[in-house]
């Protein structure tokens, strides 16, 4: 094992065999043997956090903790709390720890494939829960639930990413698409695409979406004119462009509440 990478080990399974606990010994990904059962400290501290969890719920708990939560599958064997607060101190807090590229968290010292694939889990299924209660539902009558789910997979991206929501007649969300991706203050939009996917879906409508990974929503002059153009190309069309949301790290901005489309 590489001394410098201490933390890197196999993730426990899903559904530990029952007669050991789900805090069964694991096999070490470099030799294959069984480690040993962890020290009775970690496993009583493992048991309280658990317990605070289950008790209070993710309020309860600061972010390094509910990320200790999570690694804790990933390393099921040392203590991880230095690398929770490592990851928090980097990154900022829990949300950008989970939506860090991997290459980023595996520069910090610990951090293997077994912590990064945990920590996209939680993040797809974070996204994938948002993303449920607005799909092929009436968006104008559950803003506040796309709001959550825009933040959720947008808020906290370190590139520019620019969406469509793609809607039918009863502003029923028929497709969430990406569309691009870009840089940390750019993003290729062509207006021509969105047309076209448009058309393929038989959709009446449209909300953009977008993000600024500065955390500032407010929109720039680029942002301004790339949306007349996809206003007015929508128009040849007969398609209605709802809004333009710009999604900040703490707030989001639209087009529409602002007069600006």
């Amino acid at each position: 094992m590489d001394p410098n990478r201490p933390f890197d080990e196999a993730p426990l399974p899903l559904f530990p065999p029952a007669d050991r606990g789900d805090e069964a010994a694991g096999l070490a990904p470099e030799s294959g043997h069984v480690r040993g059962r962890q020290p009775s400290y970690l496993a009583d501290h493992r048991a309280r956090l658990r317990d605070r969890f289950m008790q209070g719920g993710a309020t309860a708990m600061p972010d390094y903790e509910l990320l200790e939560l999570v690694l804790f599958r990933a390393i099921p064997r040392q203590d991880v709390k230095p690398l929770a607060r490592a990851l928090i101190d980097r990154f900022g807090d829990f949300n950008r720890v989970l939506s860090a590229p991997p290459a980023r968290l595996e520069e910090v010292a610990g951090v293997g494939p077994a912590v990064v694939q945990e920590l996209k889990i939680v993040e797809a299924a974070a996204q994938r829960l948002a993303r449920s209660r607005i799909m092929h539902r009436p968006v104008l009558t559950s803003w506040d639930a796309l709001l959550d789910y825009c933040h959720t997979a947008m808020a906290h991206r370190e590139i520019e990413q620019f969406r469509i929501l793609y809607l039918d007649r009863k502003n029923v969300l028929i497709a969430d698409e990406e569309q691009a991706r870009g840089t940390v203050d750019h993003v290729p939009v062509y207006p021509r695409e969105i047309m076209r996917r448009a058309l393929e879906l038989s959709a009446s409508a449209l909300i953009l979406v977008h993000n600024h990974p500065s955390g500032d929503p407010t929109p720039s002059q680029a942002d301004i004119s790339m949306t007349g153009r996809i206003v007015a190309a929508a128009e040849v069309l007969g398609l209605a462009v709802h809004d333009h949301l710009i999604v900040g790290r703490s707030r989001e901005l639209s087009f529409r509440a602002e007069g600006l489309l």
